[in-house]
């Protein structure tokens, strides 16, 4: 028998009837032993997170305000999911503990986590599974950074004991005992842990999407769904703005080659996407490019100096003054005699006279601009290294429909091409190009 992690997000367990549905992929594959959960989701649109609850809980109770109205709400979405599985669970006693430790003063961390901790022993009870709270078996240090080599072994050493276990999303312990939680969104990490330390045949990571998507669907109509994807491909996507899957999620399987496959709750015979080690001719659906995303809320900062390229340490005094107001950049397009910083727009509003000032100081140019309102998007895809004429057919697709390409980036690796546009062609730009390479 293999072993398979089933991660289920806060939608597919919003509800008793997704309850019903988590409860059936489970008995389908016995394979799926261990299973971490999320907090409950949001029902319908206008409703609210468990998670967003409890922040509001902390939030009232460091500034002395009474948390009943709030707390009564939580606490009735998890009796009413307790009563309509029918369930013979006095879970009033959990409730009342995790109100009395947030009025006591308990840290917002723990009042963040609380939502899976609950979710988690609803779902083990409904289950029959072994119940492993994640304090027990997932450690940070002192300093809050997650320690993967003792959970790694610790979390091995209970799993090998448990045959089907519910390990809650999100958190886990300091070395004082006290719960530390991952950044929102941390459930998919607690799955990938899991899947590492029980050796794993595969990560499933449930949801209520049919997979990554080549595009947004808000901006492409009926975008395909990504069959197989690399862990460096997911990467580049996530961390420009794809967000189906927590993009630290991948660090822990990807030590070991575990796949992780993305899989839709509502419609579990769908395949969903395969995130693969490497990719293989078995992946029938080879295209060129795998994905298209990207973000508002750009500013590029262009220095010219003639002869700057045999200037020695200009490009480090350049970044040495960013670093000293605080901000990092996403990308250097770099010419003979011009540099350019590409940062979030963000990062530099109310600094923007004092950066200027010092870049002067720092590197006496001939010129300095600043532009913003510009968009990034980043074309991702293994097979454009390979592909002659990619981009090309890139720049080719923008400039038939009126795109002036602000600025360029592209890796040595070739499986990114990361453009500048303004901000009122971003969407328009997505499509064009998803209408060049995926039709």
């Amino acid at each position: 028998m293999g072993i398979k992690i089933a991660k289920f997000g806060g939608t597919s367990l919003a509800d008793a009837a997704q309850f019903r549905k988590v409860a059936a992929i489970l008995q389908a594959d016995l394979d799926r032993r261990y299973v971490v959960p999320s907090a409950p989701g949001k029902r319908f649109p206008t409703d609210e997170k468990v998670t967003d609850l409890l922040y509001k809980c902390y939030a009232m109770a460091s500034a002395e305000q009474s948390i009943d109205c709030v707390f009564d709400a939580i606490s009735a979405r998890y009796l009413e999911i307790i009563r309509q599985l029918g369930m013979d669970l006095d879970f009033t006693p959990y409730l009342d503990t995790v109100k009395q430790n947030i009025l006591g003063g308990a840290s917002m961390d723990y009042a963040a986590s609380r939502g899976e901790y609950l979710n988690g022993i609803i779902l083990a009870q409904y289950l029959g599974y072994t119940f492993i709270d994640a304090a027990e078996v997932i450690f940070f240090n002192r300093n809050g950074v997650f320690d993967q080599e003792k959970t790694n072994a610790v979390m091995g050493e209970r799993l090998e004991q448990t045959d089907y276990a519910v390990i809650p999303g999100f958190y886990g312990s300091l070395p004082d005992g006290k719960i530390k939680t991952f950044s929102r969104g941390g459930s998919d990490i607690t799955g990938s842990i899991v899947a590492r330390a029980a050796q794993a045949d595969l990560y499933e990571n449930w949801t209520d999407v049919p997979g990554f998507l080549v595009a947004d669907p808000r901006i492409v109509d009926n975008p395909e769904v990504i069959r197989y994807i690399t862990y460096r491909e997911l990467r580049e996507l996530s961390y420009m703005g794809a967000t189906v899957l927590h993009e630290d999620a991948v660090f822990p399987v990807s030590k070991c080659g575990i796949p992780i496959n993305i899989r839709n709750t509502n419609d579990p015979a769908a395949e969903g996407t395969m995130i693969v080690p490497q990719r293989t001719e078995e992946h029938s659906n080879y295209r060129v490019v795998t994905g298209i995303t990207g973000h508002k809320g750009y500013s590029i900062v262009t220095i010219e100096k003639d002869m700057m390229n045999s200037e020695l340490g200009f490009g480090r005094r350049v970044l040495q003054v960013f670093e000293k107001h605080n901000v990092s950049f996403e990308h250097l397009p770099t010419g003979i005699d011009t540099m350019s910083v590409v940062l979030a727009t963000s990062a530099i509003t109310g600094k923007t006279d004092s950066i200027i000032a010092d870049l002067q100081k720092e590197t006496e140019p001939d010129s300095i601009e600043i532009i913003s309102g510009l968009a990034l998007l980043a074309v991702v895809g293994h097979g454009m290294s390979r592909t002659t004429g990619t981009a090309g057919k890139l720049f080719a697709a923008l400039g038939a429909g009126g795109v002036n390409i602000r600025t360029l980036d592209q890796g040595s690796s070739e499986m990114s091409i990361i453009i500048g546009v303004v901000e009122q062609d971003f969407q328009k730009s997505i499509r064009l190009i998803y209408n060049a390479f995926m039709k």
